[in-house]
């Protein structure tokens, strides 16, 4: 079933896709917040809500709200014995897809969670960083304060530990590998509650996937293998609930818990030594030039390196670069992420911090020497021993 709420011609230029299951008890501030959005011309932003499997009163409330809502609404409404969160989100966001084509609308297509609060100005610096030449936008999350109080004293402090070492590593692999759509400071959040996308992108890449868990970083990851532009915005942040009981198995809540449970829970895959982590970095910044250059096919020493036999090596190289370093790092035995634990965390923050001044500090000496040889040599650049400009 699909009610819209007049005027049934309006033809959004934005879409915030939701998907709802059972949440009575958040559901109203999540409309709210996002019917407050400021910095959009009138008419411009358009709500789809998809409620799958509700066996509470959130229907009853969604129904109460919509009319008095600013903004166009289309609820859907469905029941699947099947159903999960890929599912679910895929559902919303290809419903957004839809309504912006019923007009030729090329548009934006945003996602959210229904126990997520966006602030007033979420909608307008997703459309800012698509603007600014961005394909796709990942935000940031922040735990509702009041729920993070009720938690366990360890788990904040084990996340202000992590977000210590993420931020660390994540400026390194910026510094060391970096893309000019997504420049440092960014981060390196993958999370459906704040996930922007031109419509055209999302059509390229075949939609969300379809996957019971961590469908929002497989997405990310497959605009990235299709070598579109996905900026990680540092000032685009969305308040996600700290709740212990979720809606969707293996997501936010299922891991707060996990780690309530098992403090020493390993980190995120990313999360890995700082030695190695650079080390990662460094490879992949030889690998885009390789590719770059055309001479990932010429010499398959690179593939020897990271323990890649010739036939899979050369399949790689003919692979378009976002996909040619997402396949050779599943097929390296050698890449591997190894996650650290959170009694490693102090020590490698340390480390990590030394090795970014360094990084920093190397950077900005290779940039003032090039930029003095460019000053008395214009024209020439620098140039290795074979004459190939550096």
């Amino acid at each position: 079933m699909t009610r819209a709420r007049p005027p049934a011609d309006q033809s959004p230029d934005a879409i915030v896709a939701v998907p709802v299951r059972n949440e009575e008890e958040r559901i109203a501030a999540c409309l709210r917040a996002i019917d407050a959005q400021a910095g959009l011309a009138p008419g411009s932003l358009g709500l789809v809500l998809f409620l799958n499997n509700c066996t509470d009163r959130t229907e009853a409330i969604v129904a109460d709200l919509v009319p008095d809502l600013s903004i166009p609404v289309r609820v859907l409404v469905e029941t699947f014995p099947g159903a999960h969160a890929g599912w679910a989100r895929r559902r919303a966001m290809d419903a957004a897809a839809a309504w912006l084509g019923e007009s030729g609308n090329a548009g934006i297509i945003l996602s959210t969670d229904a126990d997520s609060r966006v602030p007033p100005n979420w909608v307008a610096g997703n459309v800012a960083a698509i603007r600014a030449g961005a394909d796709a936008v990942a935000g940031r999350v922040e735990l509702d304060p009041a729920e993070a109080a009720l938690l366990p004293p360890s788990l904040p402090a084990r996340g202000k530990l992590e977000d210590r070492y993420d931020a660390l590593i994540t400026e390194a692999e910026a510094r060391l590998d970096p893309d000019p759509h997504d420049p440092w400071p960014c981060h390196r959040t993958a999370i459906g509650a704040t996930l922007a996308v031109t419509r055209a992108a999302y059509l390229q890449v075949g939609g969300m996937p379809e996957i019971p868990l961590g469908e929002d970083g497989a997405f990310i990851a497959k605009l990235l293998e299709h070598g579109l532009r996905v900026r990680h915005a540092t000032d685009v942040c969305v308040t996600i609930s700290a709740r212990l009981a979720g809606r969707a198995p293996g997501g936010v809540a299922d891991t707060i818990r996990s780690r309530c449970e098992e403090p020493d829970a390993l980190c995120d895959a990313r999360m890995e030594a700082f030695p190695r982590a650079v080390l990662r970095y460094v490879w992949r910044r030889r690998f885009r030039r390789l590719h770059d250059r055309g001479l990932l096919g010429r010499n398959l020493a690179w593939a020897q390196a990271i323990g890649i036999g010739p036939a899979e090596a050369e399949r790689i190289a003919a692979l378009p670069l976002g996909q040619a370093i997402a396949e050779a790092e599943r097929a390296s035995p050698r890449l591997v992420y190894r996650p650290i634990g959170p009694r490693q965390l102090p020590g490698q923050i340390r480390l990590a911090r030394v090795g970014v001044a360094a990084i920093r500090l190397g950077l900005a000496v290779s940039g003032l020497v090039q930029r003095t040889w460019r000053a008395v040599a214009p024209g020439r650049g620098i140039t290795d021993a074979r004459g190939s400009r550096i």
